[in-house]
């Protein structure tokens, strides 16, 4: 028996790189997945590969930033399964490598409402269904650039600031739950989001989404017992 054997899991971002990797890892073993995203395609070859592999998945295409539709999954969520086991907050938008004051005031606004106001959004319409579950655990993916401020990164590394505080305040209001609440940091990995910020890079030198998804699945599962943690994949694989 699989641990992840009837678990319900909420992944976002789910329609390539470490959500997508991270979706199938989770129905391989046993978990029902509502995968979300806004590319229906991306989204259908998901379903492919994890039926290939004799698991089962529920796809929700939608955009992060309808904040009505997060209630709205939250209420289906809540009528067909009447818990939540598992979180895994991937959704995330790189913005513009730029000069802070070079910043699109609509990029910057749009990076703060999928990285910051729609993990909000799933912590208000999840917490109840995850406190329905026997060990609920909620993964939000976390950037270096959250402590190291580099330049050039405002808006993202800002984002990411606000999410890293956002997800230690729910860990700390959580703690006399059976929720757990990490924070994942997965370093340079080959997705589309590192291609876009690091142009000149190999990705050929970077870990696979698939790798960092191993980690993600771990810190899902009902055995794993830290919470308000930063695991970074670099150190978690050494």
């Amino acid at each position: 028996m699989s641990k992840h054997d009837g678990r319900i899991y909420l992944v976002t971002g789910a329609s390539r790189g470490i959500g997508y990797a991270t979706a199938l890892r989770l129905a391989a073993q046993g978990g029902h997945v509502i995968a979300t995203a806004r590319t229906q395609g991306g989204l259908e070859d998901l379903d492919d590969a994890i039926k290939a592999v004799g698991g089962q998945c529920t796809l929700v295409p939608m955009d992060i930033k309808d904040f009505d539709g997060i209630d709205r999954l939250g209420k289906v969520i809540h009528e067909r399964y009447g818990r939540l086991d598992g979180l895994f907050a991937n959704a995330a938008m790189l913005g513009d490598i730029v000069l802070l004051p070079h910043t699109s005031p609509t990029i910057f606004e749009n990076v703060m409402s999928i990285n910051v106001t729609a993990n909000f959004r799933l912590i208000r319409s999840m917490d109840g269904l995850l406190r329905k579950s026997d060990a609920g655990r909620v993964v939000f993916v976390t950037s270096s650039v959250a402590q190291s401020h580099r330049a050039y990164w405002g808006a993202y590394a800002a984002s990411k600031a606000a999410l890293e505080a956002m997800s230690n305040i729910y860990a700390e209001e959580v703690a006399i739950t059976k929720i757990k609440v990490n924070l994942l940091d997965p370093g340079g990995t080959r997705t589309a989001m590192r291609a876009k910020a690091m142009p000149g890079e190999d990705p050929k030198d970077l870990p696979s989404p698939d790798d960092v998804a191993k980690l993600a699945e771990e810190m899902l599962s009902a055995e794993y017992g830290e919470t308000r943690g930063l695991v970074r994949f670099r150190e978690w694989s050494a």
